[in-house]
């Protein structure tokens, strides 16, 4: 089995942790020997991530990384079109700069997609046994709440709309038009694939290692009342 995964990595003002994710991905090894490619899009910085990034690339070209920077910052919506429109790979996964998600279970994702079940698999922090910092009640609240509004309107299932890690086939989140550039990404995507015919969309348990505010955490309660209105929005007015 080959294939290739591209592995899409938006970054803004994460110079300090660019580096460890970096080598979580290129450490992890990917069921059936499949070829990684990484696309760093890096929403004009306003730290040291662009020399972070180059230097890292320079150090390890092992691993192919195809990096592009936003002269002026868009939001992490507007990186995350950037990364999936120039994406070649069979599989698209979301992957943040930062250390809050496991690169090592990309498998796990994957495994419904190779098995033949899947076009889109989420990656919950709500359900397994994996770890999961103990961090923000009203967070984790508020993620369920909005979970639980968006499949009102979608009809799906989910238990985890916002989760970061979200891996697709190329060719469906490639064919879907994408307009939300901030944090309004995760329901815009979510209600437009809920209407892509016969799609196929499963769920797995990850592990969440989550960051404080202090130690970089940048969404906050007006992203949820975006989020909100996105899943007001994309599937009332399609």
């Amino acid at each position: 089995m080959n294939g290739k995964l591209s592995i899409v990595i938006p970054a803004y003002n994460e110079g300090a942790t660019i580096h460890h994710i970096l080598d979580k991905v290129k450490a992890v090894a990917l069921t059936g020997a499949m070829e990684k490619e990484v696309i760093i899009v890096n929403d004009c910085s306003k730290d040291n991530t662009e020399e972070a990034i180059l230097a890292y690339k320079d150090a390890n070209p092992e691993l192919p990384i195809t990096y592009h920077k936003h002269e002026v910052n868009q939001g992490k919506g507007a990186a995350l079109h950037t990364g999936i429109r120039i994406a070649t790979g069979d599989y698209v996964i979301i992957q943040d700069a930062d250390l809050e998600y496991d690169p090592e279970e990309y498998n796990i994702l994957l495994k419904p997609m190779l098995d033949g079940f899947a076009d889109v698999v989420y990656g919950s922090r709500f359900m397994g046994g994996n770890p999961h910092r103990i961090l923000f009640f009203w967070h984790s609240i508020g993620n369920r709440w909005l979970t639980t509004a968006s499949n009102m309107f979608t009809n799906l299932n989910l238990t985890d709309m916002e989760t970061c890690y979200k891996l697709f086939r190329r060719e469906i989140i490639q064919g879907i038009r994408l307009q939300e550039k901030r944090f309004g990404f995760e329901p815009e995507v979510t209600a437009k694939l809920s209407r892509v015919p016969k799609i196929r969309i499963y769920e797995v348990g990850i592990s969440y290692y989550g960051r404080t505010y202090e130690e970089g955490k940048k969404i906050g309660w007006k992203d949820a009342f975006r989020a909100l209105y996105c899943i007001i929005k994309y599937n009332l007015f399609k």
